[in-house]
């Protein structure tokens, strides 16, 4: 967490790190780590490429080209939403298009934005989460802290 502070003109805003089970992933794999982490983008950065930073930063932990679908990776960095930007291409979508599906994204963003609203929601992050039926299971492990501004990535990591 403490790299992605260069890609923030303000402090980063972590929440806790919460291990979960993983979702959609290959059979018998581990729980994953994950966290989100409030960024303010640089001025004039689009999100591509603060997504173009973010799989930098996942080569220079280990990440390899993924071979399976969802298989377990040394650290997963996901740009979850760019302020009210949107995107649909082939290497970004935004906001992420299962954001709110996923406990293991309400939960950590819920600590640091519980009201923001992601576009294309009605509802802010504290109400998705109130109302998702998920049978994910989702345990703090450490504590996060600060409350955080408009743009967010999520970290998740094994």
């Amino acid at each position: 967490m403490d790299r992605l502070q260069d890609f923030s003109d303000a402090p980063v805003r972590r929440s806790s790190v919460w291990e979960t089970t993983p979702v959609d992933c290959p059979p018998g794999g581990a729980n994953f780590l994950n966290a989100a982490v409030g960024l303010a983008a640089r001025a004039a950065e689009s999100p591509e490429i603060l997504l173009e930073k973010l799989q930098a930063l996942e080569k220079e932990f280990g990440r390899a080209p993924k071979k399976i679908p969802n298989e377990p990776r040394p650290l997963d960095l996901d740009l979850i939403a760019f302020g009210p930007e949107t995107r649909s291409s082939k290497n970004l979508v935004l906001p992420h298009p299962r954001a709110h599906l996923r406990r293991f994204v309400l939960e950590p963003l819920n600590e640091i934005a519980p009201h923001l609203v992601l576009p294309g929601q009605q509802a802010p992050v504290a109400q998705l989460l109130r109302n998702l039926r998920s049978d994910e299971i989702v345990r703090r492990v450490a504590s996060g802290s600060r409350r955080a501004g408009p743009n967010f990535s999520s970290k998740r990591a094994r």
